[in-house]
């Protein structure tokens, strides 16, 4: 149970590391002091409600399909190994657009906005519904299940208000480009990690 819960933990935070423009938004809405707990919640329940729809969805459909976890957790594994390999190129080449533009949206722009950027990005099903539900598929037990979705919900959680409520800490830091390469480098190499262990399992 312990180790499902922090594989479904060390999954989604190395998922949701990764430069995107659903991050973006959160930490300049962050930097300006604006709505920071309404967008970190709400970018943490979506993604909750998308985790928990993988898990369910995976073991509703390998209860009809013999093997289909095995072939899953196959898939899944690969896709962590070759997603490793494109934050590590990305590292490589560099190219970071960090800038942040000035200005003040309203609460309901702003909601509008964090759910355009969470449930018009195809990346987000790819690893809500996709990858973190083809995960999931190694645990036999529908409590290890459970488990492991609890960890990735808390997970979302923990790096959404984080990166909210963290970033004017932040700011300075990751205005480096060289910042978000080792940052990269870290997901990439965590990636890689999880797929051994998903192949190995």
């Amino acid at each position: 149970m312990i180790q499902a819960f922090l594989t479904g933990f060390i999954t989604l935070m190395s998922l949701i590391l990764a430069v995107g423009a659903q991050n973006l938004f959160v930490l300049r809405q962050g930097l300006l002091r604006s709505h920071v707990f309404a967008i970190c919640l709400f970018a943490a329940v979506s993604d909750a409600l998308l985790i928990w729809a993988g898990v369910l969805s995976f073991e509703l459909i390998g209860s009809f399909a013999t093997g289909f976890a095995q072939v899953m957790t196959l898939i899944g594994s690969l896709f962590l190994a070759a997603y490793g390999c494109m934050r590590i190129w990305s590292a490589y080449q560099g190219f970071y657009d960090l800038e942040l533009k000035p200005g003040r949206q309203t609460l309901r722009r702003a909601i509008l906005t964090i759910a355009a950027f969470t449930f018009l990005n195809p990346h987000v099903y790819l690893d809500t519904l996709g990858l973190i539900g083809a995960v999931s598929a190694q645990y036999p037990t529908m409590a290890q299940k459970y488990s492991f979705a609890t960890g990735a919900s808390l997970g979302s959680l923990v790096f959404f208000f984080s990166l909210g409520y963290g970033a004017r800490a932040l700011a300075p830091i990751m205005a480096s480009t060289t910042a978000w390469r080792i940052l990269d480098v870290g997901v990439g190499i965590t990636m890689w990690l999880i797929a051994g262990i998903l192949i190995t399992t």
